[in-house]
């Protein structure tokens, strides 16, 4: 499937383009020199263990639930003021909150299993994207307009993983209204990498990202409606899981979904410790964890592996870094060595379409009828949506409220067509097709979840279509874990891995199983 010279010429010219752009806007943006600061390593045990580890500790009396909070605490009162990444705390409700678990512990007569069975999460930090209702806690996806605007209660995963006993430490940082690439808005300013602090976490969930992989949190709720989870793993260096739309609550998060977007966003675990997704996920689908046949045994050698090193070509994404294809080639060669398995490399023609599918798509309207509510009409206060084409001259002039990342898609909504191509159309469902009969129901295919390590920040301005990669329909993040574990630095490098829908406990079980490798 290689590309035409016509194709190549346009891949080469529009990367040129973008290339001189950004490094104009870098000479022209003020400096900012913290390419050599670096933020202090954990030093403390308990930062270094998964929630399942804390859950256990805590439960057997062998420490204390204040001790474990007061350690993230003070973890992120020494790293938030690089990283930018919670924006409202709650430390001394939950101070409070951890010194009733550990009374209730003392007064516990069932014994550890019954703590376990009912509260597999009591006394572990959690941390919560902002874009979610946490009671008190501010819920303006980073909205100039909404500042002020307070959650009157929890959003469904919220709930369900508070009724587990996780301890909600505050929220954290996102891109402004969750639909851009890099978190960034005004209202709470550019969170930054744990790992250089002049490359973004991601987004939209990048402060949950930049959190976890600073060491700040341990286990996080993300959303994903076009990489919002897997891009921030990617970046950071920990584990996402975009589970199957429908499945956990996607109630009480800003913005709300409408139109087709309900058929793309995803609610999902986001944790620095593999070991975690698995409960976290049984937690939060609540009354719809069987959809996912979390508890069916899975043997990795009796599936049917595939993997796809790039797009195919498309001339509107960068190219995947060479870096990024041999640690996508070493995973294979591990899967095959160890599990004994046949991994087969394949192509997908539609793959190249990704960004095309996904934007057509999320203009459809709902099966009611109804479109999504305009990018123009979120931005504004009620009733008062904003005007583009003015907001990108205020921006020019340094006195817009939004991003130049939110004008410009308000901007893409307007002069789009409001009738889908039929020949997009028909490659989405031609790709829907080959991914379903290549698959069936116990293949896993091996992707890039993005063409470059994480980049400098405002850089995706410049390459705006390059979260392609995690456009399509179906898609879960593998990580390499950057906690110590070296032998996943040296096999595992950012994929993504796809399966049917509902079938989350193959990915999971895969995670587990490279995880240990």
């Amino acid at each position: 499937m290689a590309l035409t010279r016509l194709e190549r010429a346009q891949a080469w010219i529009l990367s040129a383009c973008m290339g001189v752009l950004f490094a104009l806007f870098r000479l022209l943006s003020p400096r900012r020199s913290r390419g050599l600061i670096k933020l202090l390593p954990v030093t403390n045990p308990l930062l270094m263990m998964s929630a399942m580890q804390l859950a256990q500790r805590i439960r057997r009396r062998e420490v204390s639930s204040v001790e474990v909070v007061q350690a993230y605490i003070d973890r992120i009162q020494e790293v938030n003021p690089l990283l930018n990444a919670m924006v409202q705390d709650r430390f001394a409700a939950a101070l409070l909150e951890a010194a009733q678990v550990d009374k209730l512990i003392e007064e516990e007569t069932g014994g550890e299993d019954v703590l376990e069975d009912r509260l597999p999460l009591l006394g572990v930090p959690l941390t919560v994207k902002e874009a979610f209702a946490l009671q008190g806690m501010p819920n303006t996806a980073g909205v100039v307009s909404r500042r002020g605007v307070l959650s009157v209660g929890d959003a469904p995963p919220v709930a369900l993983l508070k009724r587990a006993g996780a301890i909600p430490l505050g929220v954290t940082n996102s891109s402004e209204l969750c639909m851009w690439s890099e978190s960034h808005n005004h209202l709470y300013g550019i969170c930054n990498n744990p790992y250089d602090l002049e490359r973004t976490p991601g987004g939209s969930s990048g402060g949950e990202g930049s959190m976890l992989g600073g060491g700040a949190s341990v286990i996080g709720i993300g959303s994903d409606i076009g990489g919002s989870i897997r891009m921030p793993c990617f970046f950071n260096g920990v584990f996402g899981h975009k589970t199957t739309p429908g499945v956990i609550s996607n109630d009480c998060q800003y913005p709300p979904a409408s139109g087709r977007h309900e058929d793309y966003l995803s609610t999902g675990p986001m944790c620095r410790y593999a070991e975690d997704l698995l409960p976290m996920l049984r937690i939060m689908a609540g009354p719809n964890a069987h959809k996912l046949s979390l508890s069916v045994e899975v043997d990795l050698r009796n599936l049917r592996f595939f993997s796809i090193p790039h797009d195919g070509g498309s001339p509107l994404v960068s190219a995947v870094d060479e870096q990024l294809l041999q640690a996508q080639r070493r995973v294979v060669e591990r899967l095959e060595s160890d599990l004994g398995v046949k991994v087969r490399e394949v192509r997908l023609s539609g793959l190249k379409y990704g960004f095309q599918i996904w934007d057509t798509y999320m203009g459809l309207p709902d099966k009611e009828g109804k479109r999504p509510t305009p990018f123009q009409v979120l931005m504004g206060e009620p009733g008062r949506p904003v005007w583009p084409v003015w907001e990108l001259a205020k921006w020019m002039m340094g006195r817009s409220p939004h991003t130049m990342a939110a004008i410009g898609l308000a901007l893409v909504e307007i002069t789009s067509s409001s009738k889908p191509s039929p020949f997009i159309l028909k490659q989405k469902e031609k790709l829907q097709k080959e991914v379903e009969e290549l698959l069936g129901t116990d293949g896993v295919l091996l992707y890039p979840t993005h063409p470059h390590l994480a980049p400098k920040h405002h850089h995706p301005l410049f390459t705006p279509f390059n979260f392609a990669y995690t456009g399509e329909r179906v898609g879960k993040t593998i990580s390499n874990n950057i906690n110590g574990d070296k032998s996943i630095n040296q096999i595992l490098t950012k994929l993504e891995v796809f399966n049917i829908s509902g079938k989350s406990h193959i990915d999971l079980k895969l995670r587990a199983a490279v995880t240990n490798m």
